[in-house]
């Protein structure tokens, strides 16, 4: 029996750092173990103008080739709405969230209202990502929901913290270990977790942050506004091998989101990646995160901007010792059996099969 051809289009893919990213890549890695795949992939942030032009053109003329194209974000409607016009080739898009919500008035009237919904199918990673559409006019019956899923073996490794000392250049000694890593957007709530949180929790607590991103400068002010350049510690971007270590040596995994008009979590891969590694999450009750973290299964949800409920419950979780210690073996176990790629990739092929039949 042939497999089945997929073109696979994505507008932004590593080395290009991000959750849509890492998410198109894994899914690239994943997919040809039951399919065949071209991958077309634009890998600089400043070639997308110009990779919105090239893909829908490229994909018409080598349409023919392929029993289904897969759009890897929503930025990519106006190659669905060509390809859709032009071909006869079914045509699924991989919705994030921000590339329904983005607050741009000329994107919300020609992607959001036009391009997108041409598509025979929206998978959305998350189930606020549904909500998201739907509120903006796009049928219900478009969208079918796939959670992320994560490589399981991919970023393990073993280390100590001598090893997170040479990474962080200060000593660990007596320290419980928060950290958060990823892309240092606003709705990520860090700045807000050291303003509001760290100052109420006891001084053996120290918090990392990994990752590159617009808020950088806000976060660093408000370890300033908080003179608590002693216990928080902005690493930046750093390699995969040593944010691998963090993971593998950090006590708990905190993701503060926060609310911020036209931006959303579309689901959250750091945080699987993280129980992967046997790191605990404590995440804010919100968005793509509530897809992503089942309480006491992977990690623990509290409310968005919760001051005290945040403080309550990172004390409730030390009270015994280290949550990894505690947690880490059955956080691992539940991510293996609940969000591996191999899986995962299972799925969506069920749902582009489907698409395919019923065209």
């Amino acid at each position: 029996m042939n497999k089945l051809k997929i073109l696979f289009i994505s507008h932004t893919f590593p080395p290009t750092v991000g959750g849509v990213e890492t998410q198109n890549f894994e899914l690239s890695v994943w997919l040809p173990a039951y399919a065949e795949i071209k991958l077309m992939a634009n890998k600089r942030r400043w070639m997308l103008p110009f990779f919105l032009l090239y893909a829908p053109i490229k994909a018409i003329l080598i349409s023919r080739k392929y029993d289904v194209i897969l759009l890897g974000s929503g930025i990519l409607g106006n190659a669905c709405w060509l390809i859709k016009k032009i071909t006869k080739k079914p045509v699924i898009i991989i919705t994030h969230g921000l590339d329904l919500t983005w607050k741009n008035k000329f994107y919300q009237k020609l992607w959001v209202n036009n391009f997108i919904p041409t598509a025979d199918k929206l998978i959305a990673v998350g189930n606020e990502t549904i909500t998201a559409g739907i509120e903006r006019g796009i049928p219900t019956e478009k969208f079918v929901f796939i959670p992320n899923g994560v490589d399981t073996e991919k970023n393990l490794t073993e280390a100590s913290r001598a090893d997170l000392e040479r990474i962080t250049g200060q000593s660990t000694a007596n320290k419980k270990i928060l950290m958060t890593s990823g892309r240092l957007a606003k709705r990520k709530g860090v700045a807000w977790f050291i303003s509001n949180v760290m100052p109420k929790l006891n001084e053996n607590f120290l918090y990392i942050v990994a990752g590159a991103g617009p808020d950088k400068e806000n976060i660093n002010q408000a370890i300033k506004d908080n003179s608590l350049e002693n216990r928080v510690i902005m690493l930046g971007y750093i390699p995969d091998q040593d944010r691998n270590i963090l993971w593998a040596t950090a006590d708990l995994f905190v993701q503060p989101n926060i609310k911020i008009a036209g931006d959303m979590e579309g689901f959250g891969i750091s945080v699987i990646e993280a129980g992967a590694c046997r790191l605990p999450v404590l995440a804010s009750d919100l968005e793509g995160l509530k897809d992503a973290i089942k309480e006491g299964k992977n990690g623990f949800l509290v409310e968005s901007e919760n001051t005290q409920e945040y403080v309550q419950k990172i004390n409730e979780l030390f009270e015994n010792g280290s949550p990894r210690e505690i947690y880490g073996e059955s956080v691992r176990n539940y991510v293996i059996e609940n969000y591996q790629w191999k899986n995962i990739a299972k799925i969506y092929l069920g749902e582009i099969n489907k698409i395919i039949t019923k065209n």
